[in-house]
């Protein structure tokens, strides 16, 4: 369950990433911001460490500029938008089926 704690972590860090990109789609020298918390909490569950998803698995985008100097692409944000909105819910769902677990058990002690 702390593995899906810091998913959700991560990817809840990614949808203020992607807000802050979109807010920003407008603003001269931005360069859009990733989040790869994937890398950070497979190497901290490989190393059989407590998985915890922080801000190093934020970075900035090498991705080509505009002429502003600015690199957000909506399009990109979007589909990155969807795809964390989906994976958030398959993880609730997930730690939700966790608890259910727990709950029947409980129930039938």
């Amino acid at each position: 369950m702390t593995t899906l704690h810091a998913a959700l972590a991560g990817l809840a860090q990614r949808q203020r990433v992607t807000a802050d990109n979109v807010a920003n789609i407008d603003t001269p020298g931005f360069l859009a911001g990733r989040t790869d918390f994937e890398s950070a909490l497979k190497n901290e569950i490989a190393g059989g460490e407590t998985a915890v998803v922080g801000q190093s698995a934020v970075s900035q985008s090498l991705d080509p500029t505009r002429t502003d100097g600015n690199n957000v692409n909506l399009d990109t944000e979007t589909m990155i938008a969807t795809e964390t909105g989906l994976r958030y819910q398959l993880a609730i769902n997930a730690l939700d089926g966790k608890y259910s677990l727990l709950r029947s058990a409980l129930r039938t002690s």
